[in-house]
């Protein structure tokens, strides 16, 4: 007889479907890109902005939904946030031109903008702290799942039913997770009815919906700040990846949709064993060591020099096979960052570990702003689809560098309170 699935496993486990989904929903369009853009008379600088149309509000709301997180908890947060993407998936499947579109794609990031820095809340109360290396990296592998999966699920959609009925598809899949989310989740581990003591031992002290608490926003941003500019150099490759790829099999060695769909997928299947293995890595060499700099810091830097060399090779051959290997290798080692990145919030300000996320996260918000339009003109202007891979050899490198100012073994102290009328300086740790 299987053995019950403990609440922290069910907890983590809805997490995983979260991100999965999340990232189902907001990479479907790069599949569906070659049959927007021609149903719309769209150039590829159109189609660019519409990638990036999902990042502005998802950047705004990083750190405001983060603090939402924080003070509402993360039941009710993500409840929110989950009837707002799924709608805006399914109205996208509706629009009638660039506009319209725009606009869904302007209501998914303002649904997903505080999902990852909530899920971090969520995690902070129900993750033992020698396991945050992979409950970060495992949710994570599953939103390079979703990014794995989405280019032939969406294919075989549009292929069958059209592209609009496939974005209806998956936002009604949505919604049933949002109500399995309400049903299931309780922000405080007492509350879960399946819970045991022993899981509640290995567990910090949570901290209950509606406590008063105003976040020093100032100081906390200082000390996030060395994080929020490593993990955009992060970010630039990333979402480069997720709205380009299946087109730049597509376009660059004329495969059709299919075809084109499998190697992207192929591509996105080596980031979730990077998540995985990345995660795993940086909690094993805590638990070796007890070195949490050493622990993080380690993984991420052999994650963005391997990224660096893998995207190198890309401009060494026009093989397909080789190609296809070399971005997979680039796209591992890249996801090696995750697990690790993601944990040092956590590791910094547990406190305020919803609101730190999302300072952190949006560093990758405004790469997604970026990004994929840079993308999209180089390649209108020079006709080269692997240039613009360039920029993202030089951000890894930059964010090996800079991954040694960000110090998650120093845990952020508030400042003092005012004294006197002026306002106490921040411990030495900060």
């Amino acid at each position: 007889m299987s053995k019950r699935i403990s609440a922290t496993n069910g907890v983590l486990g809805l997490l995983c479907v979260m991100y999965f989904i999340t990232y189902l929903d907001r990479v479907n369009i790069a599949t569906a890109g070659a049959e927007i853009m021609r149903d719309f008379g769209m150039s590829k600088t159109d189609f660019g902005l519409i990638l990036s149309a999902f990042a502005y509000p998802y950047a705004i709301f990083q750190v405001i939904g983060g603090s939402v997180g924080d003070k509402f908890g993360a039941r009710r947060t993500l409840l929110a946030c989950g009837v707002i993407w799924a709608a805006a998936t399914i109205l996208t499947g509706m629009v009638g031109g660039l506009v319209s579109l725009f606009l869904a794609r302007v209501l998914l990031g303002f649904g997903e903008g505080a999902t990852f820095p909530t899920a971090t809340r969520a995690m902070q109360n129900w993750t033992a702290p020698g396991r945050r290396g992979f409950a970060q990296g495992i949710t994570h592998a599953f939103a390079r799942l979703g990014n794995a999966v989405a280019p032939p699920i969406v294919a075989f959609l549009i292929f069958h039913f059209g592209w609009r009925t496939s974005f209806v598809i998956l936002g009604a899949v949505s919604f049933i997770w949002v109500a399995i989310w309400w049903l299931y989740f309780r922000d405080d581990p007492s509350d879960h009815p399946a819970i045991t003591r022993a899981e509640l031992d290995t567990l910090p002290p949570p901290r209950k919906v509606g406590a008063k608490q105003s976040v020093p926003w100032g100081a906390l941003t200082r000390r996030m700040l060395p994080v929020t500019i490593t993990y955009f150099c992060y970010g630039w490759t990333l979402w480069l990846f997720l709205g380009w790829l299946p087109s730049f099999f597509k376009e660059n060695y004329s495969l059709d949709l299919k075809n084109s769909a499998l190697f992207a997928s192929g591509v996105f299947f080596a980031g979730v064993v990077g998540d995985t293995v990345g995660g795993m890595m940086s909690d094993a060499i805590l638990h070796r060591t007890g070195k949490v700099k050493l622990a993080r810091l380690s993984v991420i830097v052999v994650g963005f020099l391997g990224a660096a060399a893998s995207l190198a090779g890309v401009f060494m051959t026009r093989d397909l096979t080789l190609v296809a290997l070399l971005l997979s290798s680039g796209f591992f080692f890249a996801e090696l960052v995750i697990g690790p990145i993601w944990s040092v919030p956590m590791d910094i300000a547990p406190k305020y570990a919803g609101t730190a996320s999302g300072l952190m996260n949006t560093g990758s918000a405004v790469a997604a702003i970026v990004s994929p339009i840079v993308f999209g003109v180089i390649v209108d202007m020079t006709g080269s689809w692997t240039l613009p891979f360039v920029g993202s050899i030089g951000l890894c490198l930059l964010g090996a560098a800079l991954a040694f100012t960000m110090h998650p073994e120093r845990e952020f102290v508030d400042p003092a309170p005012p004294l006197n009328g002026r306002v106490g300086s921040v411990a030495a740790g900060e």
